[in-house]
């Protein structure tokens, strides 16, 4: 796993095989830094030009976002332009999966192949995958 650092507590990989770029946030999560999280993803989506996403919300020790915010973010453009493309999010507590489906509801017409799971497992079933490799992105 990628060390996610103490300046920034989210970092970006990348399945060459699969296609899949994955999105992982550690530690507190507060409403400025999830609306820069998903600037920053757009940008990665660009680069990478990704056939699925996954963000991965396992480290995450605690979610100070607001419903508004979620509602806001939800209903913005998404990260990846295709709708098609299928994206998962790892949400193992209560909370972060309740707040993750809200997210889903508020932006299903922009993100209908959108998907909350708990465990990872159950994101590669999603996307058919097995044992996928990530590397981790260079920031430039």
């Amino acid at each position: 796993m990628v060390s996610l650092g103490q300046d920034v507590p989210y970092a970006f990989e990348f399945d060459l095989t699969n296609g899949i770029l994955r999105c992982r946030l550690s530690g507190l999560v507060s409403d400025a830094l999830l609306q820069e999280f998903f600037e920053v993803g757009s940008q990665y989506a660009r680069r990478t030009h990704p056939a699925a996403g996954v963000v991965d919300l396992t480290e995450v020790t605690s979610l100070e976002v607001s419903a508004e915010t979620i509602r806001l973010i939800a209903r913005s453009a998404p990260v990846f332009e295709d709708p098609d493309l299928q994206r998962v999010v790892i949400a193992p507590t209560a909370h972060l999966f309740g707040m993750m489906r809200m997210f889903a509801a508020q932006g299903e017409e922009i993100r209908p192949n959108l998907h909350v799971v708990r465990a990872e497992r159950e994101a590669w079933a999603i996307l058919v995958v097995q044992d996928p490799q990530f590397t981790p992105i260079n920031k430039t």
